[in-house]
């Protein structure tokens, strides 16, 4: 893990003073090539961490960091630990945290300690579900990523069979607590949700990187690609003004308001969405609390799943037949919250 390694990095400086890209390779049993970027990586995140070319150089912590390691202050080590230490479910990174905590002086000890303590990661969701980001071959993705070697990935995408091709992994990126993987392939780059995927074997080969690739550049652009499929469609819809928060529960930022309920209480809205069918079902379990305004596909949608409810389950009849609706829509609602599924994320998945 490179969390890891990078705690063992740091160590290993402060015990020497000035080592070589070749002796921290040695020491942590990596490339020379994953020395370097360790080393670059340490340097770029504000270490104080300098190398010098020629005949007795090498890397070195400036003015000999020693007691405070590597020169980081109690804000940064409270910040490290607060990330680190919910997450630190694994071994390697618990036994990389203690390391931290022992090279640390005294003084800052304390507080790296409460911040470990501070947090606390639940990988299920509220139906004890595990969270979809989740993934047993995380630690290979970042391996193959960080030390630049192509892999076979097996990988099962919506609605399509588990199948397995050759990629360059380039990069790793969250969204909304969802990490994908960023690779090229040979129909260009592309993203891969990691909960899809089934397998992961490093081949050997080294990866090729796209002239001027900047991962933080490239995940925005392939994320507003994803986004316009999300939201190539709207539905308008009038509701009552008692359903708003449902609404806003269900769609977020995909909800606009047009016309604020008034003394009639009725309001008007707009939803975004992959297409006016999703949209339609999404909205079914609202049922006279909102009407579909347009267009015509999102009605007969819902005409659609009327029909289909009413040949399983038959007209209502009576007072057992008439649901109550407010606890209708308050069940949807919890049930959204719990996980349910969302045809609208379904629909627009990163092949």
């Amino acid at each position: 893990m490179r969390a890891d390694r990078l705690v063992a990095t740091l160590l290993f400086l402060q015990s020497r003073g000035r080592v070589t890209v070749a002796e921290v390779a040695a020491e942590l049993e990596v490339s020379e090539r994953t020395a370097r970027r360790d080393l670059e990586a340490l340097a770029i995140s504000g270490v104080p961490v300098y190398s010098q070319r020629g005949r007795g150089g090498g890397w070195s912590l400036v003015g000999g960091a020693r007691t405070d390691l590597t020169g980081l202050t109690a804000d940064e080590i409270r910040a490290l630990f607060l990330v680190a230490g919910p997450s630190s479910t694994t071994p390697e990174l618990r036994t990389a945290l203690r390391k931290l905590v022992r090279a640390l002086p005294s003084t800052l000890r304390q507080g790296a300690e409460a911040a470990a303590r501070a947090g606390v990661n639940d990988e299920t969701d509220w139906s004890r579900s595990p969270v979809p980001g989740a993934t047993p071959h995380l630690d290979a993705l970042r391996r193959a990523v960080v030390d630049g070697t192509q892999i076979r990935l097996g990988y099962a995408g919506p609605g399509r069979p588990d199948g397995e091709r050759t990629v360059h992994p380039l990069g790793l990126a969250a969204k909304a607590g969802v990490p994908y993987l960023v690779a090229g392939t040979d129909r260009g780059l592309r993203t891969f949700r990691l909960s899809r995927v089934t397998s992961v074997e490093a081949t050997g080969e080294s990866v090729v990187r796209p002239d001027g690739f900047d991962l933080a550049t490239t995940w925005r652009s392939l994320a507003a690609r994803m986004e316009d499929r999300m939201l190539a469609s709207t539905v308008r819809i009038r509701a009552e003004q008692g359903a708003q928060q449902v609404l806003e529960g269900l769609f977020g930022g995909r909800l606009r308001i047009i016309v604020p309920a008034g003394s009639g209480g009725w309001l008007e809205a707009e939803i975004d969405g992959p297409s006016p069918e999703i949209v339609a079902a999404q909205l079914a379990g609202l049922g006279s609390r909102a009407e579909v305004l347009g267009p015509p596909a999102a009605r007969e949608r819902l005409a659609q799943l009327a029909a289909e409810l009413t040949a399983t389950y038959g007209a209502p009849t009576g007072e057992a037949g008439t649901a109550n609706e407010a606890e209708a829509v308050n069940e949807a609602e919890a049930a959204n919250e719990a996980g349910a599924v969302n045809e609208a994320e379904a629909a627009s998945r990163p092949a």
